[in-house]
């Protein structure tokens, strides 16, 4: 009896032994603790220093950067502004007024006011034909295009021949244009410096600021 009651002990003991090798398998891996987050009072002072916004000095400096290169840019490559030299577009447009002109658009018609520079000097006038169109000056005053004797109700001058120009009549090429100022007994126009080439205009004006309203 007393081998019998040994050998249920040596079976008890390996079985709890087993059971406690399996428990500790069983038994899911902790994680280690987390760290608590770090509260804004904690971080470093550089730290808080790189993360701060631009001072409001920056910030101003910044913003009228941004300024100053848009209306660069605006004025630069988009429109440009001059003002009428002198009195040939009379009563339309005055000398001294300030002409707002779009740069981008390369498209003209005719009856369109454009500045543009011919020789070195800014000129601005009125489109009257374009390429492939013939223009002809008869003797009696009349402005004569593709065999059309043009009837302009802002004109209140006869177009007058210029002698020892232009000969008429004149074919235009492709990208050239007519422009004539609208006073036609006196203005500086095509008719003394010839066709405009495409790329001499400036640009086609947009918005007109009287002079008186300066």
């Amino acid at each position: 009896m007393k081998f019998r009651w040994r050998s249920r002990r040596c079976i008890s003991l390996a079985d709890h032994e087993h059971h406690t090798e399996e428990t500790a398998q069983a038994a899911p891996a902790q994680d280690p603790p987390a760290h608590e987050p770090v509260t804004e009072k904690e971080k470093p002072e550089k730290e808080k220093k790189k993360r701060s916004p631009m001072g409001p000095l920056q910030t101003f400096f910044l913003n009228a950067l941004l300024i100053v290169t848009a209306v660069w840019l605006l004025c630069g490559f988009v429109l440009g502004f001059t003002t009428v030299p002198n009195s040939d577009m009379s009563p339309n447009l005055k000398a001294g007024d300030l002409l707002m002109y779009y740069q981008l658009n390369r498209e003209f018609a005719a009856q369109d006011i454009v500045v543009l520079k011919k020789n070195d000097t800014v000129y601005v006038g009125r489109i009257v034909a374009k390429g492939g169109d013939t223009v002809e000056i008869t003797d009696a005053g009349s402005l004569v295009i593709n065999g059309n004797t043009m009837i302009e109700s802002n004109i209140y001058h006869q177009t007058v021949r210029y002698e020892g120009f232009v000969s008429y009549p004149l074919t235009l090429q492709a990208g050239e244009y007519f422009v004539l100022a609208d006073i036609r007994s006196s203005g500086e126009d095509s008719r003394y410096y010839g066709a405009v080439a495409e790329s001499e205009i400036l640009g086609k004006v947009i918005t007109v600021v009287r002079r008186n309203h300066l």
